[in-house]
């Protein structure tokens, strides 16, 4: 699969998202099996948060992680930013790693941002990266203005990643907010890769030219859709399925190559934005 630079460490550009999951014990068996599919095959990369069913989320990575070598999973979690101060974010890992049944994270992230100052929050999670509990830290939902208050406080810019909603119909982060981050050698974690719903009133996979080019590679449009994600070498998606065969087309788009045609073919079809546009969150 493809790999992504994420500040000199090598990463899958597909990972493993994990919301909704975890929540019904009819389909948790099948979860699990997902799951281990993707990290046996490359998606090495797993993303959840304290926010996902209350811990339940977690609670079905941990189990994963038990049939799985645990240091070569990248493993990323969040909390709330009611958590954000020292003492409660330091509770609230110690759950998640009680939750994951591991004794460390390679990235944690600020799930979005409340009313604790980033100064705490900053100084709560270098804390715990000096405490070994955690190997970087970062930030979710965060728009331009967010990460030039972060830069600007004392090791605000040893900040890992920024994970925001990113795909084909959900493109405002390029007018101002990937480029900030692109001259910042600031990777992007991309949730919600793989954008279902209708974008001016057409549905993304039912577009002709996305099924055009998706002929042609002999794969899906959602898989188109999930390559166009990571064409950069700084975007890494983390897709979310309870499928076996859904995560194997995950894995495969991570093989697609769009060439410069079919992204300009792509671009006419969903142009992306002309003007600062407010972040998007789901």
């Amino acid at each position: 699969m493809k790999q992504v630079n994420f500040k000199g460490v090598n990463l899958p550009a597909i990972g493993i998202g994990t919301w909704h999951m975890g929540d019904n014990l009819k389909t948790y068996a099948q979860e699990k099996a997902t799951i281990l599919y993707g990290l046996n095959h490359g998606a090495t990369v797993i993303d959840t948060a304290e926010m996902y069913g209350e811990g339940n989320a977690e609670t079905l990575v941990g189990d994963v992680l038990q049939e799985f070598d645990r240091q070569k999973v990248f493993l990323i979690s969040k909390f709330y930013p009611q958590n954000a101060t020292k003492e409660r974010m330091k509770q609230a890992l110690n759950n998640s790693l009680k939750r994951l049944k591991t004794d460390y994270l390679d990235l944690y992230l600020l799930h979005w941002r409340g009313s604790v100052p980033l100064s705490e929050t900053v100084a709560g999670v270098i804390d715990l990266q000096k405490e070994g509990k955690i190997r970087h830290w970062g930030v979710s939902n965060f728009d331009t203005a967010d990460l030039e208050e972060l830069y600007g406080l004392p090791q605000g810019d040893q900040v890992f990643a920024n994970e925001d909603l990113y795909n084909l119909a959900n493109r405002g982060i390029e007018y101002d907010l990937l480029p900030w981050q692109r001259s910042r050698q600031l990777p992007l974690i991309a949730y919600a890769p793989i954008d279902q719903g209708d974008s001016r009133g057409q549905k993304l996979t039912q577009n002709s030219v996305v099924q055009k080019i998706a002929d042609v590679h002999q794969v899906t449009p959602m898989q188109i859709l999930l390559a166009w994600t990571i064409q950069s070498e700084d975007v890494m998606a983390i897709p979310q399925t309870s499928s076996i065969e859904h995560m194997k087309q995950n894995i495969e788009a991570g093989e697609i190559i769009l060439s410069d045609s079919e992204m300009q073919q792509i671009d006419l079809q969903f142009p992306g934005p002309d003007s600062k546009q407010p972040l998007q969150m789901i």
